[in-house]
């Protein structure tokens, strides 16, 4: 890693003021100067130069490299969540390039501080990341790579099982303390004499451990349910609840701990990136293009902003967002008189000169996520004025083929691709299900069934943590099931819609 040469602290002090008119605030900024070999590396540790050991991360190198060597892609910047906030530029880039980076990190940084999802996340996370390799480093050390890798495998397929809304939420703590290692409902947690291994079936004969596994599961009956209500956050329950010892546990809090460090990126994709694409077009275009640079710049951001078949492109819907919000409010198109206005010419024509659209842009940056962005300004108008609908594969014309230009249906899937970052939302209801100490978990259904093979492998690595069965409500087929896994036999057994509730 370089640190930057003259020419380029210099651009970054120009970039930053003009950044800073405009009323853009963000923390600090380090650019660093990486090769692109050493960029993919970072690249693939998610921006961080420091990460614990796994093999996900060779794997995403080899491919980013290889995207790379045959001119497939091209990492233009990468910006991360920090106090200060560090970004890297690309050794060889153009100065047009290295400009345009320098505004498009402006901006990320700047929604980052001020964007209300990230506002509970670790402000000095490369620190934080780095202390996880040395704690993950160690427990592999001591009890051998592959066991290690093993288990951050099981706990990385649950990683989306949290609940990204808890931050902001004030709950009473969970029972018992994480640093006890106790677990209430744990059956193998029962009375027995310490001995040596060879005298254990005489001292605490099979009949004994049964009948003290039997007064724990009576003891159980006359305790309240648990968890006392619902939790989406099924990592903080395992976490205090689970059977595990003690490096168990600290690997699946360090996976839960940057699970919910990443989940506001999800959350707000198309409004950061739209954010920083708005801004950086208004920085090059009104302040730092030379003339000189005008083809390089455009060529480079119609790149960006190419919307490709099949696929959504979050530069691309968030930046016609933003300038969609500010011309509206340029013009006065909101308010009581405006939204109960129905003549759609009158509305097109609507003009009050309010003035308010930087204004409101800046706000809207601030209190919004991906889904309430565009449930509240994808709107008739936005859509049908960018040509907006949704299409399906069609089987006997082997082809993809218009579906509807129907703007409610077109909004309600584009929201539903977003709802929860796009990933089922699960619910542990019951630890000790059928008073068997199994967990019993629900699906919230909202018109998608779960993807069987992945609904399996969930249950067998949940089964991992827990070591006890595990149980899934769902809706397969329009049938209420319970999903079950014992440890070697997956089964399914159809229920009642009300039963089990």
């Amino acid at each position: 890693m370089a640190e930057l040469p003259r020419y380029l602290r210099e651009m970054q002090n120009t970039v930053e003021g003009y950044a800073r008119e405009y009323g853009l605030d963000f923390f600090p900024t380090v650019f660093l100067v990486l090769d692109y070999k050493t960029m993919n590396e970072v690249a693939a540790y998610g921006g961080f130069p420091s990460r614990y050991p796994h093999w996900r991360y060779g794997m995403e190198y080899d491919r980013l490299s290889k995207g790379h060597i045959y001119g497939l892609s091209k990492i233009y910047e990468l910006v991360i969540n920090n106090d200060p906030c560090y970004a890297y530029l690309l050794e060889g880039n153009s100065l047009t390039d290295q400009k345009m980076v320098m505004a498009h990190v402006m901006a990320h940084n700047d929604f980052f501080k001020n964007n209300f999802t990230f506002s509970k996340t670790e402000r000095h996370m490369i620190n934080e990341m780095a202390n996880h390799s040395v704690k993950v480093r160690r427990a592999m050390e001591k009890y051998g790579v592959e066991e290690i890798e093993n288990f951050i495998d099981v706990c990385l397929s649950i990683e989306n099982l949290i609940d990204v809304y808890s931050p902001f939420i004030q709950r009473a703590p969970m029972e018992p303390p994480v640093d006890t290692g106790e677990t209430r409902i744990d059956l193998s947690a029962v009375h027995r004499f310490e001995t040596k291994p060879y005298m254990e079936n005489f001292i605490n004969p099979p009949e004994y451990m049964e009948s003290q596994k039997q007064k724990l599961r009576d003891s159980m009956k006359n305790r309240h349910k648990l968890p006392d209500r619902p939790t989406s956050d099924v990592l903080n329950f395992l976490i205090h609840y689970a059977p595990l010892n003690t490096w168990e546990r600290q690997i699946l809090e360090i996976v839960r701990e940057e699970a919910y460090y990443f989940a506001p990126q999800a959350m707000t994709k198309i409004m950061n990136e739209g954010w920083a694409t708005y801004w950086h077009t208004k920085l090059m275009t009104e302040k730092l293009l030379e003339p000189s640079e005008v083809i390089n710049y455009a060529d480079v951001t119609s790149g960006v902003t190419y919307q490709a078949k099949g696929q959504l492109n979050p530069y691309k819907m968030g930046l016609e967002l933003f300038r969609y919000i500010e011309e509206r409010w340029n013009r006065g198109a909101f308010g009581a008189d405006y939204n109960g206005c129905t003549d759609l010419e009158e509305k097109l024509k609507w003009n009050t000169h309010a003035g308010k659209g930087l204004e409101k842009i800046f706000e809207v940056r601030k209190h919004f996520t991906d889904v309430t962005f565009l449930d509240e300004f994808f709107t008739p108008e936005f859509a049908s004025g960018r040509l907006f609908f949704n299409y399906d594969y069609n089987r006997s014309k082997e082809e993809y083929v218009i579906s509807t230009r129907e703007f409610t249906e077109i909004k309600e899937r584009l929201l539903f691709q977003l709802t929860n970052r796009g990933q089922p939302v699960i619910d542990v209801v019951d630890a000790n299900y059928h008073n068997r100490s199994e967990l019993y978990l629900v699906h919230r259904h909202n018109g998608i069934d779960l993807e069987m093979p992945y609904a399996k492998a969930t249950l067998e690595n949940i089964f991992r943590i827990w070591k006890r069965p595990v149980n899934i409500r769902t809706v397969m087929k329009s049938r209420h099931s319970v999903l079950s896994y014992d440890g070697q036999l997956h089964t399914m057994n159809e229920i009642k819609e009300n039963e089990g509730f």
